[in-house]
């Protein structure tokens, strides 16, 4: 397995906390932030492999984080997973429409977590 460059963003502090955990581990560069508003421009400087991405936070929620990722040229191409409590079809099919390359109900389970990285990034 080799190391991916993995984002999360979350505006919970141990849901961050949580995904360092279970990634860094297992060899991963783990890139973590609470700032929904600076996340796109954090995307831009750090170009990670891959984002997982809370759906729900202030400010600027995952679907809108989500869609400026999709709609930005320069980024458009890292997949984004999302992450949430809420499991509503609804939910997915909006992810889903609006770009998203997964979708992972919270608690994580690493197994899932992993799968899913492994599926959308089979060199790492």
């Amino acid at each position: 397995m080799s190391k991916a460059k993995i984002m999360v963003i979350d505006d919970d502090v141990q849901s961050l906390e949580l995904m360092e955990a279970m990634l860094f581990p297992k060899g991963h560069d783990v890139i973590i932030t609470s700032d929904s508003s600076k996340a796109i421009a954090l995307i831009m400087i750090k170009k990670p492999d891959l984002v997982l991405l809370d759906i729900m936070m202030p400010g600027l929620d995952g679907y809108s984080i989500l869609a400026k990722i999709k709609g930005n040229h320069t980024i458009y191409n890292i997949p984004v997973v999302m992450l949430t409590a809420v499991d509503f079809e609804l939910n997915r099919e909006l992810a889903h429409n609006l770009g998203a390359a997964g979708y992972i109900t919270k608690p994580v389970e690493l197994a899932e977590l992993l799968k899913t990285i492994s599926t959308l990034l089979p060199a790492a």
